[in-house]
Parts: C-alpha cells; structure tokens; sequence
C-alpha cells in the first residue's frame, strides 16, 4: 500500500536523502525477478500478443477543480501533475519490460497529448518534479513549444514515462489504444475525458491500461485510491 504522509514528507523536502533522490532521478536498477513474488505471473502473461488490461472509472474532480481555481492554474494541469504524482507513489508503475528483463525506474514522467486550435495534437515530455512550480513551468514551456509547432513527436521521450491523452469533448466509458504489437511496450497509458456536473460533483471518466506481467487489479486500484487522494488533498 502506497503511504500519503510519506509521499508528502518527500514532496516538502522532510524525508531522508534516500527517498528524495528516487523522485528526482532518472536512473534504474534490475528488479530481481527470481525472488519476485509475481514471477510466475510475469512469465505467464509476457507471452501474451495483448498482454495490457484496463479499466475505466470516474473521478471526482469537485475538490480538485476548487484547488486548481485557488492557485490559478487549468484543471488539466493539476490532474495530470497528480496522476504522475501517484503513478509515482504505486511502484509496479514504474516497471518497464527490457527483453526478458524488469527494470525499475527511480521515476516516471509524463507524455501527454497536447491539442493545438487547428485540431492537430503534439505529444509532449513533461518531467515531473515534486514541486508543482517546476512541473508547472515545464507544462507551460512545453504546451507553447507545441502549439507553436507542427511537429507530432516530443524533443525527447522513453521508458519512464506514462501516456497521456485527454478527450475533453467524450464522456466515455470504455476506450482502446492503437497498437503496434510489433514492438515491445509496457508503459502505462492514462486517458481522459469530458468533465460533467452530476448532482452537484464535477465528475471525469478515465482509464488506466498496464501490462499485466507487470502488475494486476490489486495495484491498479491502489493507483486510483491515490490519485482521489492527491486531487482532494490540494498543493
């Protein structure tokens, strides 16, 4: 299970040297499958041609909406700034398959879609950081980079990263991704949708797809349980 206190004594600088550095760094190490728990489960569903699974549920982004006015900031950018957050928290969100290896990156980022008003979109790279002024301003810089270019693909990407994409005109309930089966992937893709009033909540339908060999329903729900938690706790 994730620890919000712990999460919060890390983002305000309170915790020890050891954990402030996971969040800050770029590195990986070898997850040590043979000890692993879930070795049999990754060795089972990595043979899969479709080895991702997702689900799609609601959020509630009342609280949130609130918080993100206070600060002056688009709701876009709080949400996306806490889905990294919490995908940073849940560790199987940072495994990444490399051959018949598991690697475990000390943090992931996100590459999100960025609509331009031609109706085009950009993929952009967006580190993420702790502190919300430097997300924020890398946000800002990449966002104008894109809706002042053609270019579809961002200046730099990789494994440690989370998909993101935003279908602010679609209430869905259920969404597919295009696919290249052809290439090794195991990044965790968020999607999300048209926010809409219902009985007073301002509610949001997203989707989390992940590479079962990686992690399961169990994990994902503790993503999810933490994203409510950071979208209500404010900056």
């Amino acid at each position: 299970m994730y620890s919000l206190p712990r999460y919060l004594d890390i983002r305000n600088g309170k915790s020890s040297g050891n954990e402030k550095f996971i969040l800050y760094n770029f590195m990986k190490h070898q997850l040590d499958i043979n000890n692993w728990p879930r070795k049999q489960h990754f060795n089972f569903f990595k043979q899969f041609e479709e080895p991702y699974f997702g689900v799609t549920v609601n959020v509630d982004v009342t609280l949130a909406y609130e918080h993100s006015k206070a600060v002056g900031v688009s709701l876009f950018i709080y949400y996306l700034y806490q889905s990294i957050a919490a995908a940073n928290m849940i560790e199987p969100f940072r495994y990444r398959i490399e051959g018949d290896s598991v690697v475990v990156y000390d943090a992931v980022h996100a590459s999100a879609t960025i609509n331009r008003p031609d109706g085009t979109f950009g993929f952009a790279y967006i580190d993420y950081d702790p502190s919300f002024g430097k997300f924020l301003d890398g946000a800002e810089r990449e966002i104008e980079r894109i809706q002042n270019s053609t270019d579809l693909m961002p200046s730099q990407s990789g494994q440690n990263v989370i998909h993101c994409s935003t279908l602010p005109w679609i209430n869905f309930t259920s969404i597919s991704h295009a696919r290249m089966f052809s290439h090794q992937e195991s990044v965790p893709k968020f999607s999300f949708g048209r926010i809409t009033d219902i009985d007073g909540q301002k509610i949001m339908p997203m989707s989390v797809h992940v590479h079962h060999a990686l992690m399961d329903g169990l994990h994902v729900g503790q993503y999810l349980q933490c994203f409510q938690d950071l979208l209500n706790m404010g900056l």
